[in-house]
């Protein structure tokens, strides 16, 4: 399900800024601008490109899957 992209940064104890600037970046998979407001996948988990284990594991998040339609399955 998709939610808002300030709702998605407080449930991970971010910023809001923060959250954005990954987004217009594309760091986020899932992270899409719908007129002026950006949402994101709640299931999306936060990206540490600081570590190797995220490196390590940036397959798994990639691998998400999408319908024709662009969709998040």
């Amino acid at each position: 399900m998709l939610i808002a992209l300030t709702e998605y940064a407080a449930k991970h104890g971010k910023n809001e800024s923060s959250a954005r600037r990954m987004a217009l970046r594309g760091r986020f998979c899932t992270a899409e601008k719908i007129g002026r407001n950006w949402v994101i996948d709640e299931n999306e988990p936060w990206p540490d490109y600081r570590t190797s284990a995220y490196r390590k594991d940036l397959k798994k998040i990639e691998s998400f899957e999408y319908t024709e339609s662009g969709k998040l399955i």
